[in-house]
């Protein structure tokens, strides 16, 4: 493998795809336009992404020489010198970029740093590490909200990062059996879990309201707009699968499927999130990331 693959191999590109849309749905739930600051907080977002996947690997670099020695840390592709000063300075260049967005974002995302280093380096092998790691998608939401000048104590703001912090949750407790395999109560659990947030945003609808001319009346009536429940089924369906398949067998392999699945339902889920909060425009130009992300995925490893 080339340095350049590498590299990508250890901040796991193909998991990009999904940290963009936590802005979007935040923004989209605050009720505000994406503008320059959105793309700024997206920004600083995938900065702290890549500083965690980085700083990840560092921290575990004695577990992978055991259980994963192929990494490109264990294996002594990448030294781990690099690796720590590359999660230094993805979490530097991260709060400049929210500084730019301005001080409320500059202040979440130094909550959101906190809580990255903090899950890598002390809370990840404890009971709070799935809570960590769900609190850092929760607060990726609360960047997008603040960014753009948006409202964050709106309901929908509570909605959206509860949905992203139960299901972040949800996959971190089966991806602490993904190389070791043996525990089939965690797919169970998170497939409860997907299934609940995705029926739960199907049944409730969208956002926003289309409006279509029912035949034999001259004015216009307001019908249901189904994009939000559309892509709530896609959520469900994306996860489900991987995680019924690990809960009858936890295998290593089955379970590493399952922490895939999980990580690729959520750009349907962010979809969903942002047509729910009225802005199925925004849902369906996420959607449009899941085809690249699978291509990817095939590639390069999300886990």
């Amino acid at each position: 493998m080339s340095a350049l693959g590498d590299w990508a191999q250890l901040l796991r590109i193909s998991a990009l795809f999904t940290v963009p849309g936590d802005v979007l749905a935040g923004a989209a739930a605050a009720g505000v336009r994406p503008d320059r600051r959105t793309l700024l907080a997206i920004g600083c977002s995938l900065c702290l992404y890549e500083a965690g996947m980085v700083l990840n690997d560092w921290a575990d670099q004695d577990e992978d020489a055991r259980e994963r020695p192929d990494r490109p840390l264990p294996s002594g592709r990448i030294p781990p010198a690099a690796a720590l000063g590359a999660a230094i300075g993805f979490t530097g260049a991260a709060i400049a970029l929210a500084t730019r967005a301005g001080r409320p974002a500059a202040a979440v995302a130094g909550a959101l740093a906190a809580t990255v280093w903090a899950y890598d380096l002390k809370l990840k092998h404890t009971r709070a590490g799935a809570l960590a790691m769900g609190a850092a998608r929760g607060l990726d939401v609360l960047l997008g909200a603040v960014a753009a000048g948006g409202r964050p104590l709106r309901p929908a703001v509570a909605l959206s990062s509860a949905a992203l912090v139960a299901h972040t949750y949800a996959v971190t407790r089966v991806a602490r059996n993904e190389t070791t395999g043996g525990s089939g109560l965690a797919p169970v659990a998170a497939l409860v879990t997907s299934s609940t947030i995705g029926a739960a945003l199907a049944s409730r609808g969208a956002g926003g309201v289309a409006r279509s001319q029912v035949a034999g009346r001259s004015g216009w009536q307001p019908v249901r707009d189904l994009t939000a429940p559309a892509f709530a089924a896609l959520y469900g369906i994306t996860a489900a699968r991987p995680y019924l398949h690990a809960a009858l067998n936890p295998s290593p392999a089955l379970t590493q499927r399952a922490v895939g699945g999980g990580i690729r339902a959520l750009i349907p889920l962010q979809a969903a999130l942002a047509a729910r909060a009225g802005a199925p425009a925004l849902g369906g130009a996420l959607m449009a990331l899941v085809p690249l992300a699978r291509r990817l995925s095939r590639k390069v490893s999300p886990t």
